[in-house]
């Protein structure tokens, strides 16, 4: 009796233990049914669970099945604004209740390069700059400037949006106030105000140099007339004149400039030989007073192919090149002026053996009134426009010009001109 006691307590707890497995393993079936957004087929085993089972798997697969639609009916959604917002130049962001982005367009991918595979993750990892983050808070709770200029670091240098927010309901299928950012790229009108900045500031303060030195030498005529000794008064008029011809130099560059930006620059252009000029412009320097303390050296390839160019600017181009050269290298340097060819381009190229211009300085040789030392270009009678002038002249040409040192101390400025394809020989009937 005890052992058919025993064989009937042990089949007893066989049974729950293969019903509390069951249990266990169809729960987990379930779940992945839901989890996967698929109803959940019974089987037979199953069915021994009992009718509750039978229920909850019915309502399982019913809320699965719905919850797949919601899902098909948000993506779709989402899809449906990807192709509207996608033909926009304006970058736009679509972030959750959660801060999470839900959308981005192709438009934001163009101006933020580095940010791939964004949808998904959190708006601070993707844009981390406090104002931006900080504008994104106070869209959210109903305050902050319906549009705000913030500058966005996405690399070395900041990429300036004007942003516009406004918050909006979640998309079927999500939760709580969504928000939508448009950013329009703003960056080069920003890079354009401050070079405009920089210009005034730099122009006013090259002309003032110059016009306080006038002032003052006019004023000390003005009340000594009577009194001055002659010596003085030449010495006093001659600095006027020095500093009027600067004045004078300094809005002639200006004009240029001007033109030169203009939609209208007034280069003519024809078939010519570079070389010739070449050879024209360096006797001319030659001949000039003070070129004699230099050494200036022509190095021209032979039958030199012809360029399409205004040659009157190209001369330009060249004269105020060799004019730095010999300004900024001391008595005895040797200025060489040499061309060669490159595929389809000519290049000329001027050369000195001077001190050279540190590496950090060579990119900004050719801005506005850059100088690699202060007060360098004033001592020589420079305007800091030349170097300006010679990159608008190349780049109208279709060409480039670049700076680099010379091995052994100096610098060489490089020109490069498309050279014209030769007319095809006619045939002698």
């Amino acid at each position: 009796m005890i052992y058919f006691a025993f064989a009937l307590l042990l089949a007893a707890t066989a049974f729950a233990f293969k019903r509390q497995r069951d249990q266990r393993l169809a729960i987990r079936d379930l779940a992945d049914a839901v989890e996967n957004r698929r109803p959940f087929l019974q089987d037979e085993n199953q069915k021994a669970l009992g009718a509750d089972w039978g229920r909850l798997c019915a309502a399982a697969s019913a809320a699965a099945a719905e919850l797949g639609k919601l899902q098909s009916a948000r993506s779709g959604q989402l899809l449906q604004l990807e192709t509207t917002l996608g033909s926009l130049k304006e970058a736009v962001l679509l972030v959750d209740d959660r801060d999470y982005i839900v959308l981005a367009n192709a438009a934001f991918q163009a101006i933020f390069p580095r940010a791939r595979k964004i949808v998904g993750r959190r708006l601070d990892l993707v844009l981390p700059t406090p104002a931006f983050l900080e504008y994104a808070a106070a869209v959210r709770s109903g305050g902050g400037d319906a549009r705000r200029e913030i500058a966005l670091h996405d690399g070395s240098e900041p990429v300036w949006v004007e942003a516009t927010a406004a918050r909006i309901p979640a998309l079927e299928g999500g939760n709580g106030t969504w928000a939508i950012f448009v950013l329009h790229d703003i960056t080069r009108q920003r890079r354009l105000e401050n070079q405009r900045r920089d210009f005034v500031a730099n122009v006013s303060h090259e002309l003032r140099t110059p016009l306080s030195v006038i002032k003052g030498y006019v004023e000390t005529l003005v009340d000594g007339q009577d009194t001055m000794d002659p010596g003085d008064r030449a010495r006093f008029l001659a600095t006027i004149q020095r500093h009027t011809d600067r004045l004078n130099a300094i809005l002639e560059d200006l004009l240029t400039l001007s033109r030169l930006e203009s939609d209208t620059p007034d280069i003519q252009v024809e078939s010519m030989d570079l070389s010739a000029l070449a050879v024209e412009v360096v006797d001319g320097m030659r001949a000039r007073t003070g070129a004699g303390n230099h050494v200036i050296e022509l190095a021209l390839v032979p039958d030199c192919p012809r360029v399409a160019a205004d040659a009157g600017r190209i001369a330009q181009v060249l004269g105020n090149l060799l004019d730095n050269a010999l300004k900024y290298t001391p008595a005895g340097s040797r200025v060489r002026v040499a061309s060669r060819v490159d595929g389809s381009n000519v290049e000329l190229s001027v050369e000195d053996n001077g001190p050279g211009i540190p590496s950090k300085d060579l990119p900004h040789v050719f801005e506005r009134f850059y100088r690699v030392e202060k007060g360098r270009s004033r001592e020589t009678g420079g305007t800091g426009l030349g170097l300006s002038i010679v990159k608008h002249i190349v780049q109208l040409h279709g060409g480039r010009v670049w700076a680099e040192p010379v091995p052994g101390g100096g610098v060489a400025f490089r020109i490069s001109l498309p050279a014209v394809a030769p007319a095809p020989a006619r045939a002698t009937p």
